[in-house]
């Protein structure tokens, strides 16, 4: 098991920004796609954003142009910065990683406890 320790959630008014931070640690483990999906009520998870370490960066088209996601890859970490935040953005938002352990063909999927961003006036 790798933890995921994730940072920066939190209650914003609509128009406001957050920024989340995803700190991954695991001996042997490269992480080879950092990002976060969300949560809100009664819906399912959904892809928010993920970043490979060479930094290809795909987007949910609800998120394009307001969310940011970038790494530091020295220190196995994924931030996402989050501008005119929407109420429709609130939910509960989770770090993932795709991770590949040295010597093996096989990739890991490993998940952070969650963080909940609410966005409300």
């Amino acid at each position: 098991q790798v933890p995921l320790v994730e940072s920066g959630g939190g209650l914003v008014q609509p128009g406001g920004s957050l920024r989340l931070s995803c700190a991954a640690s695991g001996s042997g483990f490269s992480f080879n796609v950092m990002g976060w999906y969300r949560q809100a009520p009664g819906k399912a998870r959904e892809l928010v954003a993920t970043a490979t370490t060479g930094d290809t960066r795909n987007y949910a088209d609800s998120v394009k142009g307001r969310f940011t996601i970038s790494r530091d890859n020295a220190e196995n970490t994924v931030y996402l910065q989050m501008n005119n935040l929407k109420p429709e953005d609130t939910a509960v938002y989770y770090c993932y990683t795709r991770a590949r352990l040295t010597g093996s063909p096989a990739d890991y999927t490993f998940w952070g406890q969650g963080t909940q961003v609410t966005v409300s006036s």
